[in-house]
């Protein structure tokens, strides 16, 4: 299992590698689904030093690597540019969220 993977990509990558995704569970009708497990901004949910936190790791992907921490609205527009229908964010752990996105 690979995590904190797609907020190393701009979002024209970001997107090609979820068409991939995509692509892959194509066959598997329903039961299909791709799982994120990233770092997500929500300033109103977060507390004042998880925000913190998150921000501070959007100006390091940022500046190191073209990248970025998202906010819920950025990952679905995200997410239904490749192609998926709906998700589910769930607290993960830390700064971690655990999304499902389905075909």
């Amino acid at each position: 299992m690979r995590y904190w993977i797609l907020h190393d990509w701009n979002d024209k990558e970001c997107k090609n590698i979820l068409e991939n995704c995509k692509e892959s569970i194509s066959g598997q009708g329903e039961s299909g689904k791709v799982i994120v497990i990233e770092s997500m901004i929500n300033e109103g949910q977060d507390e004042q030093g998880v925000t913190g936190l998150k921000l501070a790791s959007d100006v390091k992907m940022t500046c190191l690597l073209n990248g970025k921490e998202r906010r819920e609205e950025e990952w679905k527009k995200l997410f239904m540019e490749a192609g998926f229908q709906s998700y589910k964010i769930s607290p993960f752990t830390g700064c971690l969220s655990l999304i499902q996105i389905y075909p």
